[in-house]
């Protein structure tokens, strides 16, 4: 039943959007239901295994906390296994690809919802930037050591000066200054290119790139613990302390530098929550629900343009 919209600028601020209202939106939406469970399983491992993992673990255990930054990757992936349960039951309940922001405008308000937009849109821009950038950076290293060389100048953030153990690199006197990144580019304006084709086409593409990224971080930790077991007594010495006592400063080693880690390496587990983004394009959203209540999740069938306070 329609009620009436509150009067006043906070009431628009708090005006709310029926569940009802959203599945309603979600039956009748344009969007292909093509990704299955596989899909999105693929979709969340593939935005987690990404530049984060392998960018700052080094960082993060060499500032922080040492051979404990496993610890603190337990930490990190104990905050997010209850983020991903709280995505799990919204993404059942409102199946759409509005995520965090659909959630908060049916549940807080639409000021509420107009903040999270734009924190999504700050979380994902900067995501990508460093994955783009550290991808650009493992490419013109490969290209490098196979005779291919772009220019110095095209490899870097617009306007910062080529560093070199804290000092500038001058070639001819000059120092050298970026102009573009292109490699990031380019690697943006492919991935733009196939999204725009189609998320089918996305999605077997992910599936492709996924498969291959897990082989090889399976065989690296293969061949890399076969070679630490046939001579443990030698590597277990770096795990000695495996908490580093503090040196006094807040945050580098010991507990407190754990927890400065975790911080850190949550950057890692980012991702996750890209799978509730698909919820509109997915074949069954509402799989998992639980027995009896079905009506909870699936789609209104009746329609309605009413916004409750």
């Amino acid at each position: 039943m329609a009620t009436a919209a509150p009067k006043g600028v906070l009431g628009r601020m708090m005006m709310r959007k029926s569940v009802a209202q959203v599945q309603e939106e979600t039956r009748t939406s344009e969007l292909k239901r093509t990704l299955g469970p596989w899909n999105l399983v693929f979709l969340g491992i593939g935005c987690i295994i990404g530049a984060g993992i392998f960018v700052r673990t080094g960082n993060a255990a060499a500032l922080h906390a040492g051979p404990a930054v496993l610890i603190s990757y337990a930490i990190a992936g104990i905050v997010c296994a209850f983020a991903g349960l709280c995505y799990a039951e919204l993404a059942s309940t409102l199946p759409v690809s509005g995520s965090a922001y659909t959630y908060s405008y049916t549940t807080i308000g639409e000021f509420a919802a107009w903040v999270m937009g734009a924190l999504l849109l700050l979380e994902y821009g900067l995501a990508a930037s460093v994955v783009a950038v550290g991808w650009s950076g493992y490419m013109v290293s490969l290209l490098g050591d196979i005779g291919i060389n772009i220019p110095v100048e095209l490899t870097g953030p617009t306007g910062h000066h080529l560093m070199k153990d804290g000092a500038e690199v001058l070639v001819n006197g000059a120092p050298v200054v970026f102009t573009f990144n292109l490699p990031a580019f380019l690697v943006c304006a492919a991935l733009a290119l196939l999204l725009c084709i189609g998320v089918s086409e996305s999605a077997k593409f992910n599936n492709a790139i996924v498969a291959i990224k897990v082989t090889v971080l399976v065989a690296f930790i293969l061949v890399g613990g076969f070679i630490i077991l046939k001579d443990l007594g030698s590597y277990t010495q770096n795990w000695d302390p495996f908490i580093p006592a503090p040196t006094g400063k807040d945050g580098e080693f010991g507990w407190s530098g754990i927890l400065r880690a975790a911080s850190i390496v949550f950057f890692a587990y980012i991702g996750f929550e890209a799978v509730s983004t698909a919820g509109q394009e997915a074949k069954n959203p509402a799989r998992t629900c639980r027995s009896g209540s079905s009506a909870r999740c699936s789609p209104a069938r009746s329609s309605t343009s009413s916004f409750r306070s």
